[in-house]
């Protein structure tokens, strides 16, 4: 004799597929996040440990770096404009007074606009073009080949874009508060008159200023390759695997980048404060 099928609950049901729903991203994340920090740590333990391969390097610093000057140039350029005509027109109806404009634009520059906002630049350009490498190589089996010549993908993949990546973001930071700056002094010249060598005043700027703008380009350097890199070598499934990872990798560098300003401008404020 069957036994009587036990009849289910519907609200269970219900309560079971919204559960799963919302856990099923949140593991999703945590493993991303593991993978992350996993490559992190091979990535420096293979810096330090492997020959350096030097001529690719060069060639990634030049993908990197050179391919990205114009597209820095245009960005932070129109974005340094707007930025001194909203504070200028503000500043002009409150007080009428501009002529601290520019002695207060270039430390905010320097600390908060020109870093993140080149990394969000970069974040796009160069995680897609390092996850798509690399996950090309995945799916064609190439990394494969790699492990089994004994050679470590992190550290002939990984590694040499890591370095190209520190080296030129730290570079196009400094290209992008130069081109900022003269882009917002040439906005305070004709739209407000105000005199170039009033707008050129260095008195607000310190050392801490320049320590931070620094720390947070070579921070996000770092940042960028590592996330990418790990997007690229999860990928899986074919031209379609690598187009999931190159848009992962556009999500998750661009993110990476935000949550590295709030955590580096918080802890630079003790910095600011002490110098």
């Amino acid at each position: 004799m069957s036994s009587p099928s036990v009849q289910q609950d519907p609200g269970e049901n219900w309560l079971t597929r919204m559960l799963f729903s919302m856990g099923s991203p949140i593991v999703e994340v945590g493993r991303t996040i593991r993978g992350i920090f996993s490559m992190g740590a091979l990535t420096f333990y293979y810096l330090f440990r492997s020959r350096i391969r030097w001529s690719e390097v060069v060639k990634q610093c030049y993908e990197i770096g050179n391919r990205s000057v114009v597209f820095i140039a245009f960005t932070l350029g129109f974005l340094g404009m707007i930025l001194v005509f909203q504070a200028g027109f503000q500043a002009q109806r409150i007080t009428g007074d501009l002529q601290l404009l520019g002695a207060l634009f270039l430390p905010l520059l320097l600390r908060e606009f020109a870093p993140p906002l080149t990394a969000l630049m970069l974040a796009p350009r160069v995680g897609t073009g390092i996850a798509a490498q690399i996950g090309s190589m995945v799916v064609t089996e190439q990394v494969d080949a790699m492990r089994v010549n004994a050679a470590p993908p992190v550290a002939y993949l990984v590694v040499p874009r890591l370095i190209a990546s520190t080296i030129m973001t730290v570079l196009l930071v400094i290209f992008a508060v130069l081109v900022c700056y003269i882009a917002g002094l040439l906005t305070a010249m004709y739209a407000f008159n105000l005199n170039p060598r009033t707008f050129i005043n260095f008195n607000f700027v310190t050392y801490a200023d320049l320590v931070v703008c620094r720390g947070k380009a070579l921070w996000y350097g770092v940042a960028i390759p590592i996330v990418a890199s790990q997007m690229g070598l999860s990928a899986h499934g074919g031209s379609a695997g690598v187009g999931r990872a190159t848009t992962q990798s556009v999500v998750s560098c661009s993110l990476a980048v935000v949550i590295l300003d709030f955590i580096l401008s918080g802890l630079s404020y003790p910095i600011l404060a002490g110098m």
